[in-house]
C-alpha cells in the first residue's frame, strides 16, 4: 500500500473539515448593532428584573429594586492613560472601566506599524468592576480620579491609579495597581462605611464583549487560526477548563460551574487572554449572559466581610490581559495556560512545545527551533518510519509482477486477488505494513500542527532573510515551492501503482497538494519541508540497500 498516498488523504481530510468549519463561522448571521442607550449588565435597569452579576433569582418574579443615581445621560469621564514597560491603558472615570488595553510588544496584524488593542471600545471589549445590587459604585456611575503619577518610571516596580465615588454612606475607592514586567492588573475595591449600620457589600468583576472576530486578510493562515477558541471559559479546581462558546451563551444552554471557592472566569481569542483571577480559596459565583443580541458578559461575584461603621474593607482581584505565553499564564494563576487552545491533542502538544521552548532556548530563533524539532521527532520516530520505508521498498521491487498478475486475471478479480496474496505470502510482505507507523505518527503530527497555529511566540518572529514572520504566509513563496519539490520526488520513490488510473492520479496529487501550504503560515510549511527532505534521505538509504536484491527478484 502506497503509503505516502494515504499520509496525503489524511492532510487533504483535515484540511477539508478546518475549511468546512472556517466557511461556517464566516458565512453565519452578524449579530445587529447594539441598540444605544441600552444598560450593559451590572447594574438593575428601570422596569426591568435586577440583572446584577451575582443576584440569586427568587421564586417568585422579582420587584423592581431600587435603582441607584446614575451620572446624567450626558455627563462624560476623564480618560486616564496610564502606561507601562508592557502595556498602555486607557481608564474612563466613567465607570472607572477599562475602555482599551495595548500591548506595547505585540504589533497589530493588519500594521506592524500599530500595537495590539486587546481591549478596546470597536468591540466594545472593557473591564469593568465595582458593587454589585444597589449600593451604587459601578461601572455606570462617575468616579473621581485621584492625583498620581500615570507613567511607570524606570526603576519603579509599581504604580497606582486610584479613583473615588460616593454610594450613599459608602465611599469607595477603585485601586489600579500596575506591576513592571508584568500583564497582570491588581483591582482592588476599598469601601468606608460611614453609615451608622453595619454593610456586607458584594463586588463584580467583569468582562464584556460584543462577540465578533476581526478579520485582517482573506488567507487561509487566518482562517485556520480563527479555528481556535473564541469565547469565555471558566476553570475551577473541580470541573478543571470550561470552555463556553458564544453560540451557547446565544441559545442559553451554557454549562459552567456557577459557584466555587477557587478558579477564574476569562475571555480567549486567538494568542490572548483576558481573565479575572480571585484568590483561592473564596466563595465566588460565575456568571455569562447575552443581555442583548450582540453583546456578551462574563462575571465573578465575591462577597466582602461585613464592614461595621466607620470601618473599611477591601477585595483585590487580579486581572491578567494579554499574550497567551505559557510561562506567564501558569505564573499568574492555576489552570491559566490552558487558555493555550491546542485542540483535542493537548497532551501531545504540550510536550511538543516544551521541547520546541528549549530548543529555541539554545538557539535564539524559532525557525531554527522548529527544524530542531522535526529532526528530534524524526528520530523518534525512525524505526517506525524505517518499518514503512522497507515495505514501500519491497513493494517497489514487485510492482512489474503485480502489473503483469493485474493484466494477467484482468477479467477474473476473485482470482487476481488471491494471486496477489499468494505473491505478498511467498515474498513476506504486508502490504499494509507500511500503514501502521504512519498512523501513529498522525496525532504527532497534528498535534504539532495545533502547537505551530496556537503559539503566540511565533507571532511575528523572524527566521531568514525574507521570513520576518512565521505565523504568516511565505511572502515569496519559497517554502511552498520547495515542498512541492519534495513532494514530487517522494512520489517518484514510491511504488507505482499497478492501476493506471491511481499511477496518473499519484502524479498530479503533490501539485494539489501543495495547493494548501501555499496558504498556510511558514512556520508550519518549515516544518512539513525539513521532515520531507529527511523522509527522502531516509528513503533512499533504505530502497539503496534493497535495489542490492533487485537481481535475485528478477530470477524469480
Amino acid at each position: 500500500m502506497d503509503t505516502q498516498r494515504l499520509i496525503l488523504v489524511l492532510v487533504f481530510s483535515f484540511s477539508l473539515l478546518m475549511l468546512w468549519e472556517a466557511w461556517q463561522k464566516e458565512n453565519r448571521p452578524q449579530q445587529p448593532a447594539t441598540p444605544t442607550g441600552q444598560a450593559p449588565l451590572g447594574v438593575p435597569d428601570p422596569g426591568k428584573p435586577a440583572a446584577t452579576p451575582g443576584a440569586a433569582a427568587p421564586a417568585a418574579a422579582p420587584a423592581t429594586p431600587a435603582v441607584p443615581a446614575l451620572a446624567p445621560a450626558s455627563a462624560k469621564g476623564e480618560r486616564i492613560q496610564v502606561r507601562t514597560d508592557l502595556i498602555a491603558v486607557e481608564i474612563d472615570t466613567l465607570g472607572g472601566t477599562i475602555k482599551r488595553l495595548d500591548l506595547l510588544r505585540h504589533k497589530a496584524s493588519d500594521d506592524q506599524t500599530k500595537d495590539f488593542s486587546l481591549l478596546s471600545e470597536a468591540h466594545r471589549y472593557e473591564a469593568q468592576s465595582g458593587l454589585a445590587g444597589d449600593l451604587g459604585a459601578n461601572h455606570r456611575v462617575l468616579w473621581t480620579a485621584q492625583p498620581g503619577a500615570r507613567t511607570l518610571d524606570a526603576g519603579q516596580n509599581a504604580l497606582e491609579v486610584r479613583l473615588t465615588a460616593q454610594a450613599g454612606a459608602l465611599t469607595v475607592t477603585k485601586i489600579y495597581t500596575f506591576h513592571r514586567n508584568s500583564y497582570v492588573i491588581d483591582i482592588a475595591l476599598e469601601v468606608k462605611n460611614q453609615g451608622t449600620a453595619p454593610v456586607a457589600p458584594r463586588a463584580y468583576f467583569q468582562l464584556s464583549h460584543d462577540g465578533q472576530q476581526e478579520k485582517h486578510s482573506s488567507s487561509l493562515a487566518d482562517t485556520f487560526g480563527a479555528q481556535s477558541f473564541f469565547g469565555f471559559a471558566v476553570f475551577t479546581e473541580s470541573k478543571k477548563f470550561q470552555k463556553v462558546p458564544l453560540s451557547d451563551i446565544d441559545k442559553e444552554k451554557t454549562d459552567f460551574v456557577r459557584q466555587s471557592k477557587d478558579g477564574w472566569i476569562g475571555f480567549i481569542q486567538h494568542y490572548f487572554v483576558t481573565a479575572w483571577l480571585p484568590a483561592a480559596p473564596q466563595e465566588r459565583q460565575y456568571g455569562i449572559v447575552s443581555p442583548e443580541k450582540g453583546y456578551y458578559t462574563g462575571w465573578v461575584v465575591l462577597p466582602m466581610a461585613s464592614i461595621s461603621p466607620g470601618a473599611t474593607g477591601r477585595i483585590n482581584v487580579p486581572l491578567y490581559a494579554g499574550p497567551q505565553e505559557q510561562r506567564r499564564l501558569t505564573a499568574a494563576a492555576p489552570g491559566l495556560d490552558y487558555a493555550v487552545d491546542y485542540g483535542w491533542l493537548s497532551i501531545i502538544a504540550w510536550p511538543l512545545f516544551w521541547v520546541l521552548e528549549q530548543a529555541h532556548g539554545l538557539t535564539g530563533n524559532w525557525g531554527v527551533a522548529i527544524i530542531l524539532l522535526t529532526v528530534l521527532i524524526k528520530l523518534v520516530f525512525f524505526p517506525l518510519s524505517a518499518a514503512s520505508y522497507k515495505s514501500m521498498a519491497k513493494m517497489k521491487l514487485i510492482t512489474p509482477r503485480l502489473t503483469k498478475l493485474r493484466e494477467m486475471y484482468a477479467h477474473d478479480r476473485n482470482k487476481m486477488n488471491q494471486a496477489m496474496m499468494e505473491l505478498y505470502k511467498t515474498e513476506k510482505i504486508n502490504p499494509l505494513g507500511g500503514c501502521f507507523p504512519i498512523l501513529v505518527q498522525i496525532p504527532v503530527f497534528i498535534a504539532l500542527y495545533w502547537v505551530l497555529l496556537a503559539a503566540i511566540e511565533l507571532r511575528h518572529a523572524p527566521f531568514v532573510l525574507w521570513i520576518k514572520d512565521l505565523s504568516a504566509l511565505d511572502p515569496y513563496y519559497v517554502l511552498p515551492i520547495l515542498m512541492t519539490v519534495t513532494m514530487v520526488l517522494q512520489t517518484k520513490m514510491n511504488p507505482v501503482p499497478p492501476d493506471p488510473v491511481q499511477a496518473q492520479v499519484m502524479k498530479f496529487m503533490p501539485f494539489v497538494f501543495s495547493i494548501f501550504f501555499f496558504f498556510f503560515p511558514a512556520g508550519l510549511v518549515l516544518y512539513w519541508l525539513v521532515n520531507n527532505i529527511l523522509s527522502i534521505l531516509q528513503q533512499w538509504q533504505i530502497q539503496r540497500m534493497f535495489n542490492r536484491d533487485k537481481p535475485a527478484h528478477g530470477k524469480r
